[in-house]
């Protein structure tokens, strides 16, 4: 009934591309999210430790109810600066929600913490975000690599390396739904004492390696460290859908797209996490039903819970943190 659009990408939802750019000395990086048109959005946080920039406008009792773009951004609080070079981007070519003769890009961003990595983050007066969101923009395309890429270029998952991911289904009636995630959460992507994925059960093929769990073994469980960095950590999402819905349809779908966090990572919306879902739709027309709604957001869980570890498969080592396929081997092929 559903199956992975032809790029398995967020981009499968018609009418979106995704823009990357890197700054490989400092190890970050930005990513955006843009449509063709102004599309319908709305957002969800549940993270204890957020890093977010224009989501009170995306409450469904206010009065913008479209985005220009989305950005995912590392850098912690330095990074909502990505947020501006997008804004300029897309007025420079007439973009934006109109006020009489003006026009003001809505561009709602979220960000990672990644300033620890390694990376050179001494960047004096002006930071990098600026400008690789004007990069990103440039580079906007439907199709797009993973892992150490755009904003997930910084990023871990725990004590592994993470990345950049993203998943996509479609139904066979033709319902879109995508996911584009930045993952860097506190929790672990991979069960104890094993090389599975905690999503393993909604994998499709082998796009993320194809491990299987033994059987579960706490004795091995997740370890907490005994002064873990408060806000250090963030799993940041975009949801996609062609479905037509209202800004409070969306804010149910980025609400139920967050159950694929908690599938995809043990323990998710921690304290020390900001775990944020934009959820966007890019229809037209009547808005659908509610159990189309449903429909689409058990779809989005599934597509982020597959991102997530599909962001952490792809990833590379990154100084010293480990990639899982360092750590674990590429199972992709195998039996």
């Amino acid at each position: 009934m559903y199956q992975p659009g032809p790029l398995n990408l967020i981009t499968d939802v018609a009418g979106l591309r995704v823009g990357n750019a890197e700054d490989v000395a400092a190890r970050t990086g930005v990513t955006v999210v843009l449509p063709e048109n102004s599309m319908t959005a709305s957002v969800d946080v549940r993270g204890g430790a957020p890093g977010t920039r224009e989501t009170d406008a995306l409450d469904p009792t206010c009065l913008v109810e479209q985005a220009d773009a989305i950005v995912l951004s590392g850098g912690s609080a330095f990074g909502l600066d990505s947020a501006s070079g997008v804004m300029t981007w897309l007025h420079g070519r007439g973009r934006g929600f109109a006020v009489g003769g003006a026009r003001v890009p809505i561009v709602p961003c979220a960000i990672l913490f990644d300033l620890l990595n390694g990376g050179e983050k001494d960047w004096g007066s002006t930071s990098p975000y600026r400008e690789l969101a004007l990069q990103a923009c440039d580079n906007a395309a439907g199709e797009f690599p993973l892992g150490n890429i755009g904003a997930g270029l910084g990023a871990s998952a725990a004590d592994l390396k993470g990345g950049l991911g993203s998943a996509s289904s479609v139904s066979t009636d033709g319902l879109q739904v995508g996911a584009l995630v930045a993952a860097n959460p506190f929790g672990s992507t991979v069960m104890p004492g094993s090389d599975a994925f905690w999503a393993w059960p909604l994998e499709n093929g082998n796009e993320f390696g194809g491990a299987r769990p033994g059987r579960l073994n706490l004795a091995q469980d997740f370890e907490f460290p005994s002064e873990p960095g408060v806000g250090a950590n963030t799993t940041i999402c975009v949801v996609a859908t062609n479905a037509s819905l209202s800004v409070a349809q969306l804010e149910r779908l980025a609400i139920m797209a967050h159950d694929g966090i908690a599938r995809a990572i043990r323990p998710a919306h921690t304290p020390f996490d900001g775990d944020t879902v934009f959820a966007v739709s890019t229809g037209a027309g009547e808005h659908c039903t509610p159990a189309r709604l449903a429909e689409a957001g058990m779809m989005a869980g599934d597509c982020l819970a597959r991102a997530i570890a599909r962001g952490v498969y792809e990833a590379e080592t990154l100084g010293s943190t480990q990639s899982y396929r360092s750590r674990h081997g590429s199972k992709i092929g195998a039996d």
